[in-house]
């Protein structure tokens, strides 16, 4: 089967009114599939465009950008650049440089748009062989998945089973141009190293090397979609909620499957799975806590704590300002530097009005007048509703003129009703999206 073919049997099963979009780096595999898909999907009456994002992390980033510039305009392909900062702090450059990358893509697509990468399946092995060699498990090992749902997007690798030699092929077939990464010469990146040091000398003792890998990603990703299942049967039996797990059900698993649930709750959150070594301590931490005390077990983008016989998972605590204090609308989702409040909030004595509400943390000694029990001081109702005490602090207190009529998510004055607006699709998963 040709190339063209190929695009085009993957462009088969779209979705009208849906937009696909490839991402662009101006390298070869990128730029052979836009020249591929552009005329395919005219054809089709498919909207396509195109995503660069330039990272600035070199000095040819511009002349990617250029290139880009340039390609689309000549295949009259709409392009949109976003310039990103790349933050490493703590972690590597690539992961780094991945993550602001696909942010950037978020913020670019709409939910429902089909991403076009142009990985292939020497970008497969490599993958692998990156996973193994830092030890991963099932869901490392999985690589990059084909076709998957990702934040409202539809992520597509429509030439995920190819190699790069008949890519390389078919892009000096056709004469095109395409922009060489400097970068990719440094066999100081580890994904460098293995492309021009291991995988050539594989493929010279095993040249069917790439296919054999990728059915044994194949049978990695059933077995990953296994396990997701069960993880989502016993996060179910815990409550269904994976911020909250119930140590009474955490307690009756095993520990490989307890270790897969707190992973699964975790990628529900979009935060990271700890390293093996905390996730021994939190495993240490749920035999011997009795319930009422709050070791909290931190890892980089994640934390742990035990209170009042559950465990709780989540995004590292922020540190607060305590004379933070803003006005709202009471219907707008509302902006925090410590999180967004989705929630409505009106008075049911005077709907038609819309009084200007101001909102500030607890300071201490905040009563609230509650239907049918009168005047309530908030410690002993936070303490009676079960909210966690590091989650005190930083619950939004919400005052119209001197009578506090709310706390978002939590408690509502007499005469008053706060009800969720929808949210957009979160992330969902952790896993490495290679280097797209």
């Amino acid at each position: 089967m040709t190339l063209q073919r190929f695009v085009d049997n993957a462009l088969a099963d779209h979705v009208p009114g849906r937009v696909v979009w490839v991402a662009l780096s101006g390298g070869l595999d990128s730029s052979l599939l836009l020249h591929l898909v552009a005329p395919l999907a005219r054809r089709r009456g498919i909207e396509l465009r195109a995503v660069h994002v330039n990272h600035g992390l070199q000095a040819a980033a511009g002349g990617f950008e250029t290139h880009c510039r340039e390609l689309c305009q000549a295949l009259a392909v709409p392009l949109s650049v976003a310039h990103v900062e790349v933050e490493s702090e703590g972690r590597g450059l690539e992961a780094a440089a991945r993550e602001a990358r696909y942010r950037a893509f978020v913020e670019t697509l709409s939910v429902g748009d089909r991403l076009w990468l142009a990985q292939h399946a020497d970008d497969q092995v490599e993958t692998f062989l990156l996973a193994a060699l830092r030890g991963s498990g099932v869901r490392g090992l999985a690589g990059m998945p084909a076709t998957r749902q990702w934040r409202g997007l539809r992520i597509e690798r429509p030439w995920l089973t190819l190699p790069r030699s008949d890519l390389a092929r078919e892009a000096r077939h056709r004469g095109i141009a395409w922009c060489e990464d400097p970068s990719n010469q440094n066999l100081r990146h580890d994904r460098n190293f293995l492309r021009h040091r291991v995988t050539p000398r594989l493929a010279e003792r095993w040249p069917r090397a790439a296919d054999a890998v990728g059915r044994s990603v194949a049978h990695l990703q059933e077995a990953d979609e296994l396990l997701g299942e069960l993880a989502e049967i016993d996060l179910a039996r815990a409550g269904g909620d994976p911020e909250r797990l119930p140590l009474t059900t955490l307690r009756t698993l095993t520990p490989s499957r307890l270790r897969l649930l707190v992973r699964h709750a975790l990628q529900r959150q979009g935060l990271p799975a700890p390293p093996a070594k905390r996730l021994v301590e939190l495993e240490r931490q749920l035999g011997v806590s009795g319930g009422d005390r709050l070791p909290a077990i931190a890892w980089m983008g994640g934390e742990a704590r035990i209170w009042r016989h559950h465990l709780f998972l989540m995004a590292p605590l922020v540190a607060i300002d305590l004379d933070w204090q803003r006005l709202w609308d009471g219907q707008s989702p509302l902006e925090t530097p410590w999180g967004r409040h989705s929630w409505e909030l009106r008075s049911s004595l005077h709907d038609a009005a819309r009084p200007m509400l101001r909102v500030g943390l607890r300071r201490g000694g905040e009563t609230m007048r509650l239907a049918g029990r009168g005047l309530r001081d908030i410690k002993r109702l936070f303490q009676e509703a079960g909210i966690p005490p590091w989650r005190r602090d930083r619950l939004p207190l919400v005052w119209q003129g001197e009578e506090l009529v709310a706390v978002l998510g939590a408690l509502t004055a007499e005469g008053w009703r706060q009800t969720a607006l929808p949210i957009r699709p979160a992330a969902a998963s952790a896993r490495s999206e290679g280097d797209a």
